[in-house]
């Protein structure tokens, strides 16, 4: 099968290339999937679990990339809850084998159905976006309705699901992002925007909740907006600071079928929306991740037409 592999971590994203490689098998309680669409994540390359396995063993060379859509093809020894020719998608395991190849053996648990009106491309683009905001505003951050939110990259892959989400779930949100983003944080669902090149975002005061996916300075200023007894939830590192009398969490993404299912339900009804950059063929993929310009939304590799 093609697949993209990557051998060199100071290389990062400049040392993928298309090879040929075995065709992988379903182990126990996995399921081997026919990939359709691969969505990437940047920043993974910079992510141990993508060189060595989960007893620090060198595993290169790797295949990346986390989040998938396609159909199940074979089932592993005692696996159970999908089925042959069903449609999935999902999040996989951080330290085996991901999703920029034509096959992927994932365990059955981190894939939920897909259903038939929503395009693999689209299902592709939820899993870690989708995921994440769920997991900081729902599990972490207990968002509760007439709450304030401030959400950092708010036009961003990230940051436009959790404005959405937010959005819908009553909380009152405010976006950060640099100029050109804020129509589209307005457009998602945005009430107010900050400018982080020229506004000051220390004349915001007491919101109830902020979600950071930027960190360093940014992320260490953010503690004073909020209110005492208020929640930063961070996905950039763990927190330099905290709210007075507050929680600073900073949590990894895991799949869950359910949230899964939640967040694809909302596309399907329209209240959320994608955000999906640049699209590309398998073939084509190594240029794509490596673009001369900055893009915007999620980057999708199509692996079947």
């Amino acid at each position: 099968m093609k697949a993209i592999v990557v051998t060199d971590q100071a290389a990062g994203t400049a040392g993928m290339t298309l090879v040929e490689r075995p065709e992988p098998e379903a182990a126990g309680n996995d399921v081997l999937v026919r990939v359709h669409a691969s969505g990437f994540t940047p920043g993974e390359l910079t992510w141990p679990s993508n060189w060595t396995d989960r007893l620090g063993r060198d595993r290169t060379p790797s295949i990346p990339g986390h989040e998938l859509a396609g159909v199940v093809t074979a089932l592993g020894y005692g696996t159970t809850g999908l089925s042959v020719g069903q449609r999935v998608f999902g999040l996989t395991d951080w330290t085996r084998d991901g999703t920029l190849a034509e096959y992927t053996a994932v365990e059955a648990r981190n894939l939920a159905p897909l259903p038939g009106d929503i395009d693999f491309m689209v299902g592709a683009s939820l899993p870690i976006s989708g995921l994440t905001a769920w997991q900081g505003l729902f599990v972490h951050g207990r968002l509760q309705a007439g709450q304030s939110v401030l959400v950092h990259g708010a036009a961003g892959g990230v940051g436009s699901m959790v404005t959405q989400l937010a959005r819908e779930a009553g909380g009152y949100v405010i976006g950060t992002g640099r100029a050109a983003d804020r129509q589209g944080a307005l457009d998602y669902g945005a009430k107010e925007f900050v400018d982080l090149d020229n506004d000051d975002l220390d004349d915001i005061d007491g919101v109830d909740l902020v979600f950071d996916v930027i960190g360093g300075d940014i992320g260490k200023r953010s503690a004073g907006v909020i209110r005492a007894g208020g929640t930063l939830v961070t996905i950039a590192g763990p927190p330099e600071a905290r709210p007075a009398d507050g929680l600073a969490i900073d949590f990894v993404v895991e799949s869950d079928r359910a949230q899964l299912g939640e967040i694809v339900q909302r596309v399907r009804d329209g209240r959320l929306q994608t955000n999906i950059g640049n699209v590309a063929a398998l073939d084509d993929a190594v240029a794509a991740l490596n673009p001369t310009d900055r893009i915007k939304g999620k980057t999708i590799i199509r692996v079947r037409p």
